[in-house]
C-alpha cells in the first residue's frame, strides 16, 4: 500500500508545537503563563465594546496604535511595527532575515518559542547556555556569530530565568558583534524591570541601526487575550517584517484596547509597582527558605528544581499552584493575586527541604 500522505517539512514533521501554561481550575491559581492577574485597564473594556463592526476589516497598519508608540519613542511611524503580540513579530523578523544554511544565536534557556521560530523559518539555531546565575552570556553569544548568523536574540529580562541585561554588558557585546547582523532586544517585560542599570532598548535606536526592540501589551498591560505587540527599529527592517506579516491580523477591538491602555499610563505604573514589590517580597522570601533563586525583573520567579522538576510541579499543584515546568531544568512562578502567595512560600518551603534531602 503506498502512502498517500502529503509531503511535511520534516523539521517541522518533528517540531513540537508551542506549549502555553496550563489551565487552572477555578479554585487553583494559574502562575504558568505570566499574565496579569488585574483586570484590564478603566476604560478599556469599554473601548472594545464600542468595536462592533465585526463585518469590517481592522486597519491593517493599525495607523493610530503606531502614531501614538512613535510619539511616545520619538519615532517616525514607519519605524513602529504592530502585530499580534511580539511572538509573531518575532517569526516575521526570522522569515525575513534567515533562511536555509542562516543560522539564529540566543542563549539557553530562554523563551521556548524561539527554537520554533527558527526553524519554521528554515533556519537553524546556535544555543548559547546561560551563565550559572542564569543570566546571557552575552561573550559567548557574541563569538557564536558566524558569517552564516543573520538575526541574534536577546531576551532581557530572560524568560524563564529572569535577571537582565545591564545597559554596560549591552553596549559592550554591540561594538563586538557586525553591524550587519540584527540584533533583536526582546524586552516583553521591559515595565516590570527595576533595575536601574538594565538596558532600555528604545533611547537605544539612533545609536545602533541593525537594533529592533520588541514589546507587548500581553504582560504589564493585561491584555493577553486581544494579541498586540509591537517593534521599534528600522523602517527598511520593519517594511521587510510587514511583507511578511499575515494581513489584517490585529484586530480592531485589540487596537483600541491598546489605545485606551496608553491613555491609562498612571494607573499601569501603580499596577506594575504593586507586583513588582510583591515579586521582591517573594524572592527575597524563597532566599530565606534556602532556594537558590536568580535575579527577578520579570513578573515571574524560577525555581532551579533540576531533576526534581516534576515532582515539584505536582506539589504546586495539589497545593492549588498551577506553575511552568521546564523539565530537567526548574519552574516558573508567575506573580499572581496577593491570595496566591502564602500557598505559594509554604509550599516551597516543604519542597526545597524535601530536594536538600535526596541531594
Amino acid at each position: 500500500m503506498t502512502d498517500e500522505r502529503v509531503h511535511i517539512r520534516p523539521e517541522i514533521a518533528v517540531l513540537p508545537a508551542y506549549k502555553q501554561g496550563r489551565q487552572a481550575e477555578a479554585s487553583a491559581f494559574k502562575l504558568s503563563s505570566n499574565e496579569n492577574p488585574f483586570p484590564p485597564l478603566p476604560g478599556v473594556v469599554e473601548a472594545v465594546q464600542a468595536q462592533t463592526a465585526f463585518n469590517r476589516y481592522p486597519d491593517a497598519t493599525a495607523l493610530a496604535v503606531r502614531a501614538e508608540l512613535a510619539h511616545r519613542f520619538g519615532t517616525g511611524v514607519d519605524e513602529v511595527h504592530v502585530a499580534p503580540g511580539s511572538v509573531a513579530i518575532l517569526h516575521e523578523l526570522a522569515k525575513a532575515t534567515a533562511g536555509p544554511g542562516d543560522e539564529v544565536v540566543y542563549a539557553w534557556r530562554s523563551f521556548e518559542a524561539y527554537p520554533g521560530v527558527v526553524t519554521v523559518a528554515g533556519a537553524t539555531s546556535v544555543q548559547v547556555p546561560n551563565r550559572p546565575d542564569g543570566g546571557h552570556d552575552l561573550d559567548a553569544m557574541a563569538a557564536a556569530v558566524t558569517e552564516r548568523t543573520r538575526m541574534l536574540v536577546v531576551c532581557t529580562p530572560n524568560n524563564p530565568t529572569g535577571p537582565v541585561v545591564t545597559a554596560a554588558e549591552f553596549e559592550a557585546f554591540m561594538a563586538s558583534v557586525p553591524p550587519t547582523l540584527l540584533v533583536v532586544l526582546d524586552e516583553a517585560y521591559a515595565e516590570f524591570v527595576t533595575d536601574p542599570d538594565a538596558v532600555r532598548g528604545p533611547a537605544l535606536l539612533e545609536r545602533y541601526p541593525n537594533l529592533v526592540v520588541l514589546r507587548t501589551f500581553s504582560k504589564a498591560y493585561g491584555l493577553a487575550g486581544l494579541r498586540v505587540g509591537y517593534a521599534l527599529g528600522p523602517a527598511y527592517v520593519l517594511d521587510a517584517v510587514r511583507a511578511c506579516a499575515i494581513p489584517l491580523s490585529v484586530t480592531a477591538q485589540g487596537q483600541a484596547a491598546a489605545l485606551a491602555s496608553l491613555e491609562r499610563e498612571s494607573e499601569l505604573l501603580e499596577r506594575v509597582s504593586e507586583i513588582a514589590a510583591l515579586r521582591d517580597r517573594v524572592v527575597t522570601s524563597l532566599r530565606e527558605q534556602g532556594w537558590d533563586v536568580p535575579d527577578a525583573q520579570g513578573n515571574f520567579v524560577w525555581l532551579p528544581t533540576g531533576a526534581h522538576t516534576q515532582h515539584a510541579a505536582e506539589r504546586f499543584e495539589q497545593a492549588g499552584i498551577i506553575v511552568r515546568a521546564f523539565a530537567s531544568e526548574g519552574i516558573r512562578i508567575s506573580i499572581g493575586e496577593h491570595e496566591a502567595v502564602g500557598t505559594l512560600l509554604e509550599t516551597a518551603r516543604s519542597l526545597v527541604g524535601d530536594l536538600q534531602a535526596t541531594e
